[in-house]
Parts: C-alpha cells; structure tokens; sequence
C-alpha cells in the first residue's frame, strides 16, 4: 500500500521551526489574547519535541543543533502571558 507522509512546512529560521515542532506537539501554546508563546510543562510533549528534533531536522541542520534550538525557545518563554492579569489565568 502507497504511503504518503506528511512533510512539516518550510520555516525560514532554525527558531521558527523550534517553535513549529513545540505548537505541533502541545508543549507550548498561545496565548488567545494576546499572543505570547507559553510552555505548558508537559514533559511528554517536551521529549516528543525532542524526539523530532534528533530524527528529522531541517535541512542541513545537525540533530544537535535542532535539539539545541528546541532547548533554547523552552528557556526563553515562561508558562504565564506577561500582559495577562492573574486572574485571567486562573481562568484557562
């Protein structure tokens, strides 16, 4: 039987497709307001991520590399929206 598999859109930097595999697989997620990336520290989402990045990297990119940039957008957003009130939050 034919197979077709789906291949990941092209993203034109390394971070924009780091942030393309965290959305894709529910480690981070926007905020509906007002847009910022937040990590929702699901560690099983995060070794998905991981995952991809060690076995199907962007083009001419080392597994390390992609691993490295998956690390570093996790360590640059946090798990609350900046411009969110506290009790928006709590509400989600």
């Amino acid at each position: 039987m034919l197979m077709i598999c789906e291949r990941r859109p092209t993203t034109r930097t390394l971070r924009g497709w780091a942030i393309h595999v965290l959305q894709e697989v529910g480690a981070i997620r926007e905020c509906e307001e007002h847009g910022w990336m937040q990590d929702r520290a699901d560690p099983h989402a995060r070794e998905r991520a991981f995952d991809i990045a060690r076995r199907d990297p962007p083009a001419e990119v080392s597994p390390q590399a992609a691993e490295a940039a998956v690390r570093d957008v996790l360590d640059s957003i946090g798990d609350t929206c900046p411009e969110c009130s506290p009790d928006e939050e709590n509400r989600r």
